[in-house]
């Protein structure tokens, strides 16, 4: 049988219990004695059963009041732990973070971002999300991720875009060869050598093709590489060379090949945090959105 006690009524029955007298209870509890007797009887009504035993001199708690005194305090106690606990997901201090990211962010900006928020609060899970741009952008759309590290996402995608850095392209060639002792290149060398192109779906291709397309420079891909390693492991074999954004280079075992600055122009690929127009972000990935800014 399902007894329909409030927590109110039961506040008052435990404060009563605790002290045996009506008018320090009232008081303790902020309300008036006619409030607390009326509570008082209101439980006693929907148990059938006296809680107190009362006459003009002194109060006690009858046998059915020492039954569901420590219920009572279980189930008040529970309430004001749960609803502790709900307090710390409203604040951002508790929940878990699903962050999607290009391989490049999630290493070089992610880390430590999530390294100090977690030193504040221990509590908060994360789940990371590595995907390239395409894939990347589906995941925020579907609901599969809170917001993510890439690009800008393109006009007719139900997406927000706020910019976070801007990611210069270098050139990446290995390390004897003869680019590699200037202190910057122009983007019309690749139309000298032999050249490794990003695959059409990452995040890399559309900035190098629009910055060809400028210049009107007629490249040919010798290779299409599918990730920033496998670039690294063509170029360091002497396959050709390459454009990469700077934040790729933590991705490569650069002790093979050199970096160096690409001007006329300079390039960058805009790094931004991208949510979903309409979906309302948990309150711990906005708290943790303030870390990543900063």
């Amino acid at each position: 049988m399902r007894i329909n006690l409030s927590l109110e009524q039961l506040e008052a029955f435990v404060e009563l219990a605790a002290v045996l007298n009506f008018r320090a209870a009232a008081a303790r509890l902020g309300m008036s004695q006619p409030a607390l007797s009326r509570s008082i009887r209101l439980a006693e009504q929907t148990l059938g059963a006296r809680l107190f035993d009362r006459d003009t001199r002194r109060v006690s708690i009858t046998a059915t009041g020492s039954e569901l005194l420590p219920v009572a305090r279980r189930i008040l106690h529970d309430f004001d732990e749960a609803l502790s606990e709900l307090g710390e997901f409203i604040h951002g201090r508790s929940g878990q973070v699903t962050v999607a990211a290009l391989p490049s962010t999630g290493v070089a900006l992610l880390p430590r971002a999530i390294a100090a928020f977690r030193q504040r609060n221990p509590q908060v899970t994360f789940a990371l999300l590595e995907a390239s741009a395409e894939a990347l952008l589906a995941a925020i759309e579907n609901g599969r991720a809170d917001f993510g590290l890439s690009v800008r996402p393109a006009p007719h995608q139900r997406l927000h875009y706020r910019h976070l850095h801007d990611d210069p392209f270098v050139l990446l060639c290995p390390k004897g060869h003869p680019l590699a002792k200037q202190t910057s290149a122009s983007w019309s060398v690749f139309a000298a050598h032999p050249f490794i192109a990003a695959v059409p779906t990452s995040s890399v291709r559309p900035v190098t093709d629009t910055v060809f397309l400028q210049k009107r420079i007629a490249i040919r891909p010798t290779l299409e590489y599918p990730s920033a390693a496998a670039c690294g492991a063509l170029v360091a074999a002497g396959l050709g060379i390459a454009a990469l954004p700077q934040m790729t280079l933590c991705l490569l075992d650069m002790q093979a090949l050199a970096a160096v600055p690409l001007q006329r122009p300079v390039v960058a690929r805009p790094i931004g945090i991208v949510t979903r127009i309409g979906r309302s972000l948990p309150p711990v990935s906005r708290t943790f959105l303030k870390t990543l800014s900063a």
